[in-house]
């Protein structure tokens, strides 16, 4: 589900983008990149060339699924920066000549062109971020689009459900407040259990949490209250940094299952 309107996705997907370019064309291809410290950047520049490239033939394929072909890496940093300039205007001119409401194929249970529009703003600011951290700079996060970040992150990032898995609600109510924004996010936890047909791998009893309506009546309180800005708490939630600027009230216990669970990859 999109929050914000499809021209801001993509305003925001070729701002970000440029923003990466601009950032990396300046620093050293070893430098190293924090948030990712298997990578320096010329493998940074080339893990988003890639995504951007697989996305927009993703696009140019819908509603099929594309087959995967790796294409080959260029040697020189100058030759890598070319190659993400020709396959980010990829993307973002795919984008732009498709409806988001067409069907396209993606990984989630949200099969449209509007899904990955979305994924691609958001892939991009944190990419964008991970450039700027290897650099030692930093600029700012756009508020509205760092908020929608946030809610992506709890709700499909971590909150989504493969179909072939289910679900069972516990006990725990988590809300998350973008102080700057006025959104609030209704977290509950449960248990995740279902065997992934692809790789094989079975799940018991996994606890994780779903995004879900605000309760109804006004004497159902939250366990526990994680409330800051958009950009922090986005970066946050990405393990990017930023829990300097979050606070946090209730539970501990409940503080305790939340923080393990966003520290853990996103799969």
């Amino acid at each position: 589900m999109t929050r914000l309107a499809p021209e801001t996705y993509l305003d925001h997907l070729r701002s970000e983008s440029a923003r990466f370019r601009e950032v990396l064309a300046a620093r050293e291809p070893s430098a190293r990149v924090p948030a990712c410290p298997d990578w320096d950047a010329a493998d940074l520049l080339w893990h988003l060339a890639t995504v951007q490239h697989r996305w927009a033939e993703v696009v140019r394929a819908r509603p099929a699924r594309p087959e995967e072909v790796d294409p080959p890496r260029p040697e020189s940093y100058d030759d890598l920066l070319e190659v993400f300039d020709e396959w980010s205007r990829d993307l973002a001119d795919a984008l732009a000549a498709a409806d988001p409401s067409e069907e396209a194929w993606n990984w989630s249970s949200d099969h449209t062109v509007g899904f990955i529009l979305r994924r691609q703003a958001h892939e991009a600011l944190v990419h964008r971020v991970d450039a700027e951290q290897a650099a030692g700079v930093a600029s700012e996060l756009d508020p509205v689009l760092a908020a929608d970040g946030v809610h992506e992150c709890l709700d499909v990032m971590y909150g989504g459900m493969p179909t072939w898995g289910s679900w069972e609600p516990g006990e725990g109510l988590v809300r998350v407040d973008v102080t700057d924004t006025g959104d609030s996010f209704w977290l509950r936890f449960g248990t995740f259990a279902g065997t992934d047909p692809d790789s094989g791998t079975s799940y018991a009893d996994e606890e994780d949490f779903h995004v879900v309506p605000a309760p109804e009546g006004a004497e159902v309180e939250p366990d526990l209250v994680v409330d800051g800005p958009a950009a922090p708490l986005d970066l946050w939630l990405w393990n990017r940094g930023g829990s300097e600027e979050l606070s946090t009230a209730g539970d501990r216990g409940v503080l305790g299952r939340f923080s393990t669970i966003v520290a853990s990859p996103i799969n």
